[in-house]
């Protein structure tokens, strides 16, 4: 299985995380879309990385924007 299809990716923007735990086709989905709504500052990032961010922004939504 490749770590692209594997459920072990976050977005991250400048206001907090998006999402955790997605795929990466679901995490590059979230991009546009939030690039649509002008959110600034959004890149894709392991999960790993985001949990050493998370803890100085407001809580990530679940792998369905919930």
């Amino acid at each position: 299985m490749s770590e692209l299809t594997e459920r072990r990716w976050s977005v991250m923007s400048e206001r907090r995380c998006e999402v955790m735990s997605v795929t990466y086709e679901e995490a590059a989905r979230l991009v546009r879309q939030l690039t649509g709504e002008d959110v600034r500052g959004l890149c894709v990032i392991s999960d790993e990385a985001a949990r050493r961010l998370v803890a100085t922004q407001q809580p990530a939504r679940g792998p369905h924007g919930g």
